[in-house]
């Protein structure tokens, strides 16, 4: 079988390799679709935090059962399935807690431990979540969405709240698409004109704000002077994330669910005086999962506006730089084997 390596940073490679053997509890997959998201671009060019080369990227799949055993799940051979690839040990304390999402020994699959960036993988069988009624599109964009249900429910988000969503890359899109439909009113703020226009148009946000543009005094107008109950983080910005805190109102929550490879610092009399609540958001647990393929099931996702491009999988060698680049327009690259 074909696989794609990161050998290191801004190097791919083309291998051939064998399948994986049917192991009980375990299922054998092929893997249709892959989902470019912001880890592996991130890895490409070497600013992964927590990452070792040569890795096998890729945890975003639309998958297919090629072999599996007798299971609890209903599952058979030629079902479609969601992965969840985070890989937990199920016996740490955050894992006996029904946080498996955190792990104290948590392997992520393309992230840690080789992904699927390959035409067969092997995975628990406990990790797959029966998905026959969806699209392979919607298959693969499960767990990134996933990530932003987690930091919604993280956050308690409700119907009528005013919230504040940092980055509008597939991240702040899912976070912001999936407040939406919970009910709350949502504000988009990023330094990128064409990523503002394309959720205003697409993913029905109810106000778009350029960074650069005075933001605190336009949330302020647009709320009352009230400010937004929550502000989310998808940038990973040092930057941003900063000065997020100015956009939260008195006895609001900051979730930072973007990752910034360093120190953050705060004026704690202003984090202080609004009684501030800081929420880190990683990853997503199968409840999350299983609200975004709700979500999903009733056609409530633009998923055709989220995936802006379908390549075949050889072009991942050719053209990952342009989409790890800034100035790329494309939102969802989905490698098609």
């Amino acid at each position: 079988m074909k696989y794609i390596v990161c050998e290191n940073p801004n190097h791919f490679s083309i291998r051939e390799g064998k399948e994986p053997d049917f192991t009980p509890g375990n299922a054998v997959l092929r893997v249709k679709q892959v989902g470019i998201c912001g880890t592996d671009l991130h890895a490409f060019k070497g600013n992964q935090p927590f990452f070792s080369y040569p890795r096998i990227l890729g945890h975003e799949l639309a998958t297919e059962i090629l072999e599996i055993g007798q299971n609890n799940i209903g599952l058979s051979k030629g079902d479609k399935v969601v992965i969840m690839p985070y890989i937990n040990c199920q016996d740490c304390v955050s894992c006996r807690a029904g946080k498996s999402n955190c792990c104290q020994k948590l392997n992520v699959f393309g992230v840690h431990v080789d992904g699927g960036m390959q035409e067969v993988i092997s995975l628990p069988d406990r990790l797959l979540i029966p998905a026959n009624e969806l699209s392979h599109d919607e298959i693969t964009i499960v767990e990134p969405l996933a990530i932003g249900a987690h930091a919604l429910r993280r956050a308690g988000t409700k119907k009528g709240d005013n919230v504040v969503v940092m980055g509008c890359g597939p991240i702040g899109i899912g976070i912001i698409q999936l407040a939406k439909y919970i009910g709350a009113t949502v504000i988009a703020i990023d330094i990128n004109d064409y990523r503002l226009d394309l959720v205003s148009k697409k993913f029905n946000i109810d106000l778009a704000i350029n960074a650069l543009q005075s933001p605190v005094e336009k949330i302020k107008e647009f709320t009352g002077g009230n400010l937004a109950q929550t502000v989310f983080d998808a940038t990973g910005s040092k930057q941003a994330i900063e000065g997020g805190i100015n956009y939260m109102s008195h006895g609001g929550s900051f979730v930072l669910v973007g990752l910034f490879k360093g120190e953050l610092a705060f004026q704690h009399p202003i984090i202080h005086a609004k009684e501030t609540t800081i929420i880190c958001s990683r990853n997503a647990t199968r409840e999350d999962f299983d609200f975004v393929i709700k979500v999903l099931r009733e056609g409530n996702f633009n998923t055709g506006a989220y995936i802006t491009k379908h390549v075949p999988f050889e072009k991942i060698l050719s053209d990952f730089d342009t989409w790890a680049s800034p100035d790329s327009k494309e939102v969802k690259v989905v490698a098609v084997l």
